[in-house]
């Protein structure tokens, strides 16, 4: 398959590391914004959390991205996002200050709230 037909599984088959993880999310998010293919987020992904070591972060956030995704864009979203282990088993905030916590428990998507993690409500926003 093409690079610009690379599915969120396959993009993140190779993640060794957070940075890979978080090079490889934009990556994809790039790719999807120009071909929004719901064949794009069929697959389940592999679990990498333990890899990186993260507590649970990168398979709930990949989960969330096809989620949103999927809502965004009118498509139904794949039923492995709603798997037990795609949510994170503790709120996980993407700032650490009171302040910024409030705000995030507000503006953070649905698609990422229902897994636990609080993100800016532009969090997949690329430029």
């Amino acid at each position: 398959m093409s690079r610009h037909n690379e599915t969120l599984r396959e993009s993140l088959s190779h993640v060794g590391s957070s940075t890979d993880f978080s090079y490889a999310i934009r990556n994809f998010l790039d790719r999807f914004k120009a071909n929004p293919d719901p064949a794009l987020l069929a697959d389940e992904p592999v679990l990498i959390s333990h890899t990186l070591g993260d507590g649970g972060y990168a398979d709930a956030f990949a989960a969330s991205a096809a989620a949103y995704l999927s809502q965004v864009h009118n498509l139904p979203a794949p039923s492995w996002v709603n798997h037990s282990c795609r949510k994170m088993p503790v709120p996980w905030f993407a700032a650490k200050s009171p302040n910024m916590k409030a705000i995030l428990l507000q503006e953070s998507p649905a698609a990422f709230r229902v897994r636990n993690l609080f993100v800016s409500a532009n969090a997949l926003s690329r430029a």
